[in-house]
């Protein structure tokens, strides 16, 4: 088949959120299995800088136009995504595609190329990664977005992919038809966890002593992953145990003057660790070197982390605020409320209680098994074959 994946992100833009690492992921997978994948995305590395490369290039078999993004200024705030050029781009190409893949929701790009896929009878498939919900912020744009394009987009999905059962729950919620859903969890590639880093790499990096307990947070340094929770429960965790470092790595989106600011005011300074966005090697050591990574999230719906820290065998902690409770819960670590004290019990209890960190430790490898990229491609392909049969 011919697929055009569209997500608003692409390596090497990695650090803020997930669709980018699916997108990626799949379509490298994709590739492996004779398709022809070709991807629009934006131009945009992070919130304050470009892309230095061409505007189209091969990534790993993978032919990928990076469309110049116009809201480069705001695109913090907003995070806008408009890419006029894709559109003369997109009225040529689309029709010779089998079938899309659209990537998020509430995006510029996903009403133009609804609009010629429809122009053109070819079949697309929406994965909203979670984005369905009016929650948190910007919701009256969000409002505005849904009855103008959205529904539409909606509408016109031969079928839509949810993560989750939770995920399902959204998608009826704005009336899906059952029919249409189909539930694929993120997949992960495990050959990139075959050899993991020795124990100890990360913590001699940033002179952490090797018998200091070390609890990890890696992902966006945003409101909504729930962080504030974290610092509050580890204030209270540093009060209980001695040898015992908070390690938070990711991109700053927004909240990290504030976090440094409730660290302060904490007394915690000492004991905290911020670091920029690590990749490759870099983050396996991290993940290697965790007694525990923890994701304390005021919503998710199926978050990369959790699955590369249990590919490292390192135990979790999420909050049942996260749509894939199901898969881990008891497993592979701890599932509590996005409340200070139930987080500070569920600490205690994985940092001191060797055995059941050793369990955990012990469950991953037969969890993560699931999650293996070449069965999501299989259920995926399955999803093509099926919109296109419905065209």
């Amino acid at each position: 088949m011919k697929i055009l994946q569209v997500v608003s992100y692409f390596p090497p833009a990695y650090a803020f959120g997930g669709p980018v690492k699916v997108a990626y992921q799949i379509s490298r997978e994709l590739v492996r299995r004779k398709h022809e994948v070709v991807v629009y995305t934006s131009d945009v590395n992070d919130f304050g800088s470009r892309l230095s490369i061409n505007p189209v290039k091969v990534v790993d078999g993978i032919r990928v136009h990076y469309f110049r993004n116009l809201a480069m200024m705001p695109v913090k705030k907003l995070k806008l995504f408009i890419m006029p050029h894709m559109v003369s781009v997109a009225r040529e190409e689309v029709k010779k595609f089998d079938v899309i893949h659209l990537h998020e929701y509430r995006t510029f790009q996903n009403i133009v190329i609804a609009h010629y896929t429809k122009k053109n009878c070819v079949p697309y498939v929406l994965q909203a990664h979670g984005t369905l919900p009016r929650i948190i912020a910007k919701q009256r744009l969000k409002w505005i977005y849904d009855v103008l394009f959205g529904h539409r987009v909606l509408r016109d999905a031969s079928k839509v992919i949810a993560l989750s059962r939770t995920e399902v729950q959204h998608y009826r919620g704005v009336g899906v038809p059952e029919e249409k859903i189909e539930v694929i969890p993120n997949g992960i590639d495990l050959s990139e966890y075959g050899d993991l880093p020795a124990k100890g790499s990360f913590k001699k990096k940033f002179s952490i002593d090797e018998d200091e307990k070390t609890i990890l947070y890696l992902g966006r340094i945003h409101r909504i992953k729930g962080l504030d929770v974290l610092v509050k429960a580890f204030a209270n965790i540093v009060e209980k145990l001695d040898d015992v470092r908070l390690v938070i790595v990711g991109p700053d989106d927004g909240y990290l003057s504030e976090l440094e600011a409730l660290i302060k005011v904490l007394k915690i300074d000492d004991n905290v660790l911020i670091s920029d966005p690590l990749y490759g090697r870099d983050k396996l050591e991290a993940y290697v070197d965790a007694d525990v990574c923890v994701l304390p999230s005021r919503y998710e719906t199926f978050p990369m982390t959790i699955l590369e820290a249990v590919a490292c065998g390192t135990p979790i902690i999420l909050t049942d605020y996260c749509g894939i409770t199901e898969y881990f819960r008891d497993k592979v670590g701890l599932v509590v409320k996005p409340i200070p004290k139930n987080l500070v019990d569920a600490l205690l209890k994985i940092l001191q209680e060797e055995e059941l960190r050793e369990f955990f430790r012990g469950n991953c490898q037969k969890v993560i098994g699931e999650f293996d990229i070449s069965k999501t491609i299989l259920q995926l392909e399955e999803v093509y074959e099926a919109a296109l049969t419905s065209n």
